[in-house]
């Protein structure tokens, strides 16, 4: 049987009175453990405060889809306290060596919140310890997953052009040397420099006018125009040569003209340079246009976080909000039209600016995710007196309205295992909250808002901070 001495090797009952620790003994469970045997189940009704006296404990449980577990030692206090509206257990408790523990039961809460007013306030606080950290490592998981699937999407973003930049590349090894066997085949034949200016003056203008794809059926048509007048020619492999002058928009008189002029093998030589030469500018177009991309893509991810920039200045909300749309461009792709209605003039916002674009964030991915065929997701900016108001919308079937008071307890969530952790809505709360704003929602079917409002920064000292 447990002594009063040995309760008060557990420090939150070291320095109570003899009464008190007399009565809380006379209420508890003495409970002996072989390793491995639990002392509590997933799901067992919160009915127990438990005292670990010897040996080494774990509670292990599933949070967001992940296992998670969380030792235990002789000389802590766990399971429930006072105050807790915890009705069942979340997780299973198992002694990990033999070991010894008390339980006190909640059902003698009421009369413990009398008799050990001391003891009671070291509970709650060890309570809200434990909430806090839970809290952070919950808020720790969720960053790690919305950066997860940013990384995701960004890295598909970023995947289509720099394909497109090695199709190119692979594509302009090949053209290279297709044109400089035709040059080699060209400079073979008596060629004059009149003939060098014509060939180049065509080249030249194929080049200036750029490589302008045509679509399917007014291509067809030009390849057959030219193929047609080719094989007038008596060009045997004319198709092949056709597409590739077809795709250089070259026209049936310009066609003419050449091999008019030339000789059938020197205007061959000269069609094949002049049709690489334009492929060759198509395909550097197509590098400057993957690379570009690149370049806006890294530009995004630089903005979204704030990168090389001071923690806390003025950020224009509206640049805020595209650049988080620009992160979630993959997302968007599933047949989302993004609706925009901006305030004309900057509206500035004094904040920390990552924090600002997680609050987009998770309002946007909330919205996403009510569309998962496709809808409208509509972002409007406006100013009401001294506060920026940032209403972000959607077309989704709508908040059910049991649910709706409840969306930004923390831990809430709606959606499966694994696929939330139920912390992001309060995390936007609580960082507009921290700025001094609030945060509102409405919805019914096919209009769900929140509504963000937040302490309008004065554009003078922006100004006076961008210079």
């Amino acid at each position: 049987m447990i002594s009063s001495v040995e309760l008060r090797g557990v420090t939150v009952f070291s320095d109570l009175p003899d009464d008190q620790i007399e009565w809380f003994l006379s209420h508890v469970q003495e409970v002996d453990l072989l390793a491995g045997e639990a002392f509590v189940q997933q799901g067992d009704p919160a009915e127990w405060m438990y005292i670990f006296l010897e040996g080494l404990f774990q509670w292990r449980g599933e949070f967001g889809g992940d296992t998670v577990s969380l030792p235990a030692q002789a000389g802590e206090v766990s399971g429930v306290f006072p105050f807790s509206r915890m009705k069942r257990f979340t997780v299973t408790g198992r002694a990990l060596t033999d070991g010894r523990l008390i339980r006190f039961p909640t059902a003698h809460f009421p009369e413990l919140i009398q008799r050990m007013p001391e003891l009671t306030t070291r509970l709650v606080g060890m309570m809200s310890d434990r909430i806090r950290e839970g809290t952070r490592i919950e808020q720790q998981r969720d960053r790690l997953v919305s950066l997860g699937k940013l990384s995701a999407g960004l890295a598909h973003e970023l995947n289509n052009p720099a394909s497109a930049a090695k199709r190119a590349a692979d594509q302009m090894r090949y053209m290279l040397t297709k044109m400089r066997r035709a040059n080699f085949e060209l400079w073979r034949h008596p060629v004059d420099d009149s003939d060098k200016a014509r060939i180049e003056e065509v080249e030249a203008s194929l080049l200036q006018a750029g490589v302008t794809q045509l679509d399917g059926l007014a291509l067809s048509d030009l390849e057959e125009s030219l193929g047609s007048i080719l094989r007038g020619y008596g060009h045997a492999d004319s198709w092949e040569m056709a597409a590739a002058l077809a795709r250089c928009n070259m026209t049936p008189d310009t066609l003419n003209s050449l091999l008019a002029h030339f000789d059938s093998s020197t205007a061959r030589a000269a069609l094949v340079r002049i049709g690489a030469s334009a492929e060759l500018s198509g395909l550097l177009s197509a590098v400057e246009r993957s690379t570009a991309r690149i370049s806006e893509l890294v530009r995004t991810v630089r903005e979204y976080t704030y990168m090389d920039q001071a923690p806390v200045q003025n950020v224009d909300v509206e640049r805020s909000l595209e650049t988080t749309l620009g992160t979630l461009a993959h997302s968007l792709q599933r047949g989302i039209k993004v609706q925009r209605e901006y305030e004309p003039v900057p509206l500035l916002v004094n904040t920390v600016g990552t924090e600002l674009n997680q609050v987009w964030t998770n309002i946007l991915e909330n919205a996403i995710d009510a569309m998962p065929g496709g809808g409208e997701l509509r972002v409007r900016t406006f100013r009401e007196d001294h506060y920026v108001v940032v209403e972000i919308g959607d077309s989704g079937p709508g908040i059910p309205s049991e649910v709706k008071p409840y969306i930004f307890d923390p831990f809430f969530t709606t959606k499966g295992v694994g696929e939330g952790t139920g912390l992001g809505l309060n995390t936007v709360q609580t960082i507009v909250r921290k700025l001094g704003g609030t945060i509102q929602v409405s919805s019914k079917p096919g209009d769900t808002r929140f509504q963000v409002r937040l302490p309008w920064a004065d554009p003078i000292e922006f100004l006076q901070t961008a210079r």
